[in-house]
């Protein structure tokens, strides 16, 4: 197979980027490879992405973790959870090196940071920043659903439990 010289001089590198991966097409299509090239062809075409089944974090204390964007799906820049924390329960201080938004959805969760006790409740959310020793707790008889998001994503390594 011959390929045209394109000029690609006045173009952006994302479109470059995409000649490239239509060459690789042609010629996969011209050697049989059809699944290479329905896989290049999605990722030139697509530029999104649909989480349509979030990772259950296993857990034994009976708190609800489902990862939807995260080390889980192989983004280690940011971690999106849903979760809920049952009624009573809370979990051990640590010093996390990731910043973590966090949206109450339902209920009230409390967070004890750098020695201060805040409560939040639904519709509220918070920024926790890295380096702040931080414990969350749901002292509460009703459960709390929420949102957290992590930047960079969450990971044991980077969580720092006491």
């Amino acid at each position: 197979m011959v390929f045209k010289k394109i000029g690609t001089r006045n173009i952006s590198r994302g479109a470059r980027h995409n000649v490239n991966l239509m060459r690789l097409v042609a010629w996969g299509q011209e050697i049989g490879m059809k699944n290479i090239t329905t896989k290049i062809k999605k990722s030139i075409m697509n530029k999104y992405k649909i989480q349509k089944s979030p990772f259950v974090v296993p857990t034994t204390d009976g708190k609800l973790i489902e990862e939807i964007w995260g080390n889980s799906t192989g983004n280690s820049n940011i971690s999106i959870a849903h979760m809920v924390a049952p009624p009573n329960w809370s979990e051990p201080h640590q010093t996390p090196d990731f910043d973590e938004f966090t949206y109450i959805i339902k209920g009230k969760k409390q967070f004890e940071i750098d020695g201060e006790t805040v409560v939040l409740e639904s519709g509220q959310s918070i920024l926790i920043e890295k380096g702040a020793r931080i414990r969350y707790s749901n002292p509460f008889e009703e459960s709390c659903e929420y949102i957290a998001i992590c930047l960079p994503a969450f990971s044991m390594d980077l969580v720092n439990r006491e």
